[in-house]
């Protein structure tokens, strides 16, 4: 007898809120109590809303929406951590289910909660093979050169910080000498079918 597939729900197909977000946003401005509306949408049409609430003073996020007809109502505390460049605050979520800090929450479910709370669920890269993983990875370090140039030498790519290096450029340099030093002969190893190498 045949196996059924299954399909696991994917964190990337999940609606999402995430810090660095409700920072751009302009929600996460201290000792403020600030409301709106988030919205996503697919091909310019609205799917789901939610209406959040975040108080800066008492830190807290309160989020309000309706999950198959039935509105849920619920908060989220905020913690924050000094930065490491002694400038301003580190924001994170703390789980109401497990208590993890994070930065991103996900709702499966009715909730949206870290995503070790939810059984079963993966990143759409976790449900690939290992060669198709290898091909993607060549592809992107091989053919995206050209945007990791155009990163380095970005207008506001900030290459070192109080006279150091900074990680992300760092990370970058590697990523170009890696793609730089692969041999012709790896490339065609990864990216040409079997039957052709």
């Amino acid at each position: 007898m045949a196996k059924f597939p299954t399909y696991p729900t994917l964190f990337d197909e999940v609606l999402q809120i995430s810090i660095s977000k409700l920072k751009e946003w302009k929600y996460l401005a201290p000792d403020r109590i600030i409301s709106g509306t988030i919205r996503w949408s697919r091909n310019e049409k609205e799917t789901a809303k939610i209406n959040i609430t975040v108080n800066t003073y008492a830190d807290f996020i309160e989020l309000n929406y309706n999950c198959n007809k039935e509105p849920v109502n619920y908060k989220i505390n905020l913690v924050s951590l000094p930065s490491n460049i002694g400038k301003g605050k580190v924001w994170y979520f703390q789980c109401p289910h497990t208590k993890k800090r994070c930065r991103k929450l996900y709702l499966v479910g009715k909730y949206f909660l870290h995503r070790e709370a939810f059984k079963g669920c993966m990143y759409e890269k976790q449900t690939k093979s290992k060669e198709t993983r290898e091909q993607e990875k060549m592809i992107e370090m091989v053919f995206r050169t050209d945007e990791l140039y155009e990163q380095l030498y970005g207008k506001y790519f900030k290459r070192s910080y109080a006279g150091k290096p900074t990680k992300k450029y760092i990370q970058l340099m590697k990523k170009i000498q890696r793609a730089e030093n692969v041999p012709a002969h790896e490339i065609e190893r990864i990216l040409l079918p079997k039957s052709y190498r």
